[in-house]
């Protein structure tokens, strides 16, 4: 990626995440409003947002649903801001609001060049296209692509000259009535080429805006890596964004991130990283402990994992200030989990617990149903192996086969997903939703089994004591418990909606 051209002439840029309902989190890989009110941060735009900075470019950045603003504000905010290029997130439970947000911004401003990204976008850009409003989508990573048609539009201070567009590695676009998919562009080789996000966020975004319960509040959330080598039939970033090859940034560059955020937020109690799964590469993983401990580093962060990561990694991760790993067990049928391509065994999720819980390790355990072969009795046994482990916090979802992804080709071949119109992919306040039927279970089945893991795991008495015991410890235990529960709790009444 070349940072050292001379920018060209200003040009005006706005990047939005679009409105939808009140704090949907479209950034996440299961986008939805949460039972626990997690938001997380644009992270994908912010960086995208930092590249075009460093380029020279004036930008207006709207988080939507952070700021729990509506379409008619957002247009009002762009109509006064008059960008040139447009860039809006996308995701496939939102596409319609964010399509209808395309054309709103396009009807207002025509001379505006609009950009679709995001996973949905990327895995069905002819789709996207199809509709008014959008001019192009940019596919996969997406920072160059856009650089790029930035470029185009502030050399010909307006529409983009013919030819130009043709020109551009992983844009589809739109030419007259045709769409035009250029070839795909390569992935970022080199990820330290990339600024900062953390200084965007300084800049345009209040972290107290964004919660997650798996970390202390506040936080900030960086990734050191992209790309998973892992083969989950179902999971949505490698599969549409950022492919299957790691790749990695150097110890010394995520390193000097981190003590630049220490100092720049002074609020921030907690770090995320939000890589696909920090701890892939455990050779990095170590190094990157041992960094924080030569630096002095002091703070509190949580990383994906995987169940099959070694005790001695897990002990030394907690010395470097780790004290959360969020970790997919999906299931507690063999089966299922090679049909999904996870390549853990059940067995090892108890070992996993055990280690955890020797070095101080708290663990946020996801688990899934519906999955092709899964009965009432394989989910009935997920459920009680969530509940004997012992994570500190749990998640059950419906399986949700997102356009882009295995799972889904999977679903469409054996006839279960439903017209594209009459899919439902979020219940009416934003909730997951199951999708399709797996020949053995009901979309309603599969959800009334999650609201059933959901009571049974956060109902048992020893759990709700060991809560109260860890919120009276700690303030920032206490200010993470209520903030979730307070939201939470509702869900696990009776009659709550599912």
């Amino acid at each position: 990626m070349d940072r050292q051209e001379a920018p060209l002439p200003a040009l005006r840029v706005l990047l939005l995440n679009p409105p939808f309902l009140a704090r949907f989190s479209r950034p996440q890989r299961s986008p939805a409003v949460t039972r626990s009110g997690t938001l997380y941060m644009p992270l994908w735009l912010a960086s995208l947002g930092a590249v075009l900075e460093n380029q020279g470019y004036d930008i207006l950045f709207i988080d939507a649903p952070a700021e729990g603003i509506g379409l008619p504000e957002t247009v009002r905010r762009a109509e006064t801001f008059a960008p040139a290029l447009a860039v809006l997130d996308t995701s496939t439970p939102s596409i319609a609001a964010d399509l209808d947000a395309a054309r709103a911004i396009k009807e207002r401003l025509p001379g505006c060049f609009v950009v679709l990204v995001g996973p949905h976008a990327s895995a069905l850009p002819a789709q996207c296209l199809a509709a008014a409003g959008p001019d192009a989508v940019a596919r996969r990573e997406y920072e160059d692509t856009v650089r790029d048609v930035a470029r185009v539009l502030a050399a010909s201070c307006g529409p983009p000259p013919p030819g130009a567009l043709a020109e551009i590695p992983g844009l589809s676009w739109r030419e007259g009535d045709a769409v035009r998919h250029n070839p795909d562009r390569p992935f970022l080789a080199d990820l330290d080429a990339l600024p900062f996000v953390s200084r965007f966020y300084r800049r345009h975004l209040d972290i107290r805006r964004y919660f997650n319960p798996n970390a202390a509040y506040p936080m900030v959330t960086l990734i050191t890596s992209r790309g998973c080598p892992g083969g989950c039939t179902f999971c949505l970033y490698p599969q549409t964004m950022t492919g299957h090859r790691l790749r990695r940034r150097s110890v010394d560059n995520v390193l000097d991130e981190i003590a630049w955020v220490l100092d720049a937020f002074p609020e921030a109690r907690s770090l995320f990283f939000e890589d696909d799964t920090l701890t892939v590469d455990v050779d990095r993983c170590l190094a990157l402990c041992d960094g924080i401990a030569a630096r002095g580093l002091r703070f509190a962060w949580t990383a994906n994992a995987r169940a099959d990561l070694p005790g001695e990694v897990m002990r030394r991760m907690r010395q470097a200030g780790c004290r959360m790993l969020c970790v997919g067990f999906e299931s507690a049928d063999a089966a299922a989990l090679a049909a999904m391509r996870k390549g853990i065994q059940p067995g090892g999720a108890r070992r996993f617990m055990r280690d955890a819980a020797s070095c101080g390790m708290r663990v946020h355990g996801c688990w899934m149903f519906g999955l092709p072969d899964d009965t009432r009795e394989s989910v009935l046994r997920s459920i009680e192996l969530a509940c004997a482990l012992g994570t500190d916090t749990a998640q059950f979802y419906p399986v949700i086969p997102y356009p882009g992804t295995a799972i889904h080709a999977d679903y469409a071949a054996r006839g279960w997903l439903p017209e594209p119109e009459r899919t439902r992919w979020l219940t009416a306040t934003g909730r997951h939703a199951s999708v399709a039927g797996n020949g053995h279970l009901t979309p309603a089945e599969i959800e009334e089994l999650c609201a059933l893991a959901r009571r049974r795991f956060y109902l048992r008495p020893g759990y709700l004591a060991r809560r109260l015991f860890l919120a009276m410890g700690s303030a920032d235990e206490f200010r993470r418990t209520v903030m979730a529960g307070r939201r939470f709790i509702r869900h696990l009444l009776p009659g709550a909606e599912k």
